[in-house]
């Protein structure tokens, strides 16, 4: 086996135990940072000039985005709920155009607003990140 074979191995057996051990909090967390990264990814591909592997990394991001799309709670979260899912269609669509079109402001914009998204996440504090269903289920 090689070298990045067992890299790639390791990362894979690390971000199983980090998703085993994660409360609902946290999985939101790495949702949004896998999803970033991925757009990171795609920008470096863009640049290199790899439009295949930019392709895969945006369609990751996409997949990642639709499923935090798909766990917010519209009960729970009401409003914050439906302005989360405009947003992550919002970003869905400058993924898509950029992959369409490699478009280096559109993937841009959409890891700006992820990052956003992610940074109030995290900013949560601990103390209110149990016992509110609204924020343990509506990223």
């Amino acid at each position: 086996m090689s070298s990045r074979a067992y890299a790639d191995q390791y990362r894979q057996n690390s971000l199983e135990g980090a998703v085993m051990g994660a409360d609902p909090h946290k999985l939101v967390a790495l949702l949004l940072a896998g999803a970033c990264q991925r757009i990171r990814l795609a920008q470096a591909c863009l640049d290199q000039g790899d439009l295949a592997r930019k392709g895969k990394a945006i369609g990751e991001a996409c997949a990642i985005v639709g499923h935090l799309n798909g766990s917010l709670d519209h009960e729970a979260g009401g409003d914050l709920a439906g302005n989360l899912a405009g947003l992550y269609d919002y970003v869905v669509q400058r993924l898509t155009e950029a992959n369409l079109h490699n478009d280096h402001a559109a993937l841009d914009e959409a890891l700006q607003l992820l990052g956003e998204i992610d940074s109030a996440w995290n900013a949560i504090p601990q103390a209110q990140r149990q016992g509110h269903p609204a924020l343990e289920a509506t990223p």
